[in-house]
């Protein structure tokens, strides 16, 4: 009998080091997708910034020594920036519709064109902020983030009675935003810049501890596809929760050309 227990505990240990090593792998992927996925966008955003802005005098100019190219132009003042604004949300509906159908690969090639879908939806904070200022929020948001995906994934807490309330804020956040595209009142964005850092601070540490449930949940089926599937989810969850970030606190505390 008492072999028999040993075994047991044996057995069970064996099977709970090779679950939290597979969770260990899983997170890596989760977190490197999401980080090549901010390399694209950053690039894209980077790049086309370049071609959209200029020292050059032209007859559009939008600040002390910034121009718009012909680019510029039609990017940001043309019916075409509607587009570019909302294609990204539009992405994010087809990946939830398209990802069952998808294979792992295909599923991270849809989320590096996001990505790079998303630098160009965003290459306007050049035009409007300092270069030391997208930096410096950079880096704060970087750091918040980690923390908050730390807690996230650390704490005993169950937080998945989040969950409804954070995607409730997400909507009106949404509808919000759409309706000051029209009011265009400081005050009403302060308020959205301000409630949106916390309401994606809370989908961070959200995130991050069901991506590491639905691991756990779905560990022992041993279906390969559908795990390396989750992690691109994940990443693309994790992704939008610090661009959001990102873009709010940069709306609140960035200084501007």
């Amino acid at each position: 009998m008492a072999q028999y227990e040993t075994m047991k505990s044996t057995v069970g240990g064996v099977r709970t080091a090779a679950i939290d090593e597979g969770l260990r792998a899983h997170m890596n992927k989760v977190y490197g997708t999401m980080s090549v996925g901010m390399l694209i966008t950053a690039a894209a955003a980077w790049a086309i910034s370049g071609l959209a802005l200029s020292s050059d005098p032209t007859p559009y100019q939008i600040g002390a020594s910034t121009y718009l190219t012909d680019l510029g132009v039609t990017l940001y003042t043309t019916p075409l920036k509607w587009v570019v604004m909302f294609l990204p949300l539009a992405m994010v509906f087809m990946f939830g519709a398209m990802i069952n159908r998808l294979s792992a690969a295909g599923a991270q090639t849809f989320f590096y064109v996001f990505a790079a879908a998303m630098g160009v939806s965003i290459s306007w904070i050049f035009a409007v902020f300092t270069g030391f200022s997208i930096i410096q929020i950079f880096l704060i948001t970087a750091i918040a983030f980690a923390s908050l995906s730390l807690w996230g994934y650390t704490t005993k807490k169950d937080i998945s009675g989040w969950g409804s309330f954070l995607i409730m804020g997400v909507v009106g956040l949404l509808v919000a935003m759409i309706v000051n595209i029209f009011l265009q009142s400081p005050a009403i964005m302060f308020a959205i810049s301000a409630i949106g850092v916390l309401i994606f601070a809370g989908l961070t540490a959200y995130d991050t501890q069901k991506i590491k449930n639905d691991y756990l949940a779905h560990a022992a089926s041993g279906d390969s596809e559908w795990l390396a599937k989750s992690a691109i989810m994940g990443a693309l969850n994790l992704y939008l929760d610090f661009i959001n970030m990102f873009m709010f606190l940069l709306q609140l505390f960035g200084s501007r050309e």
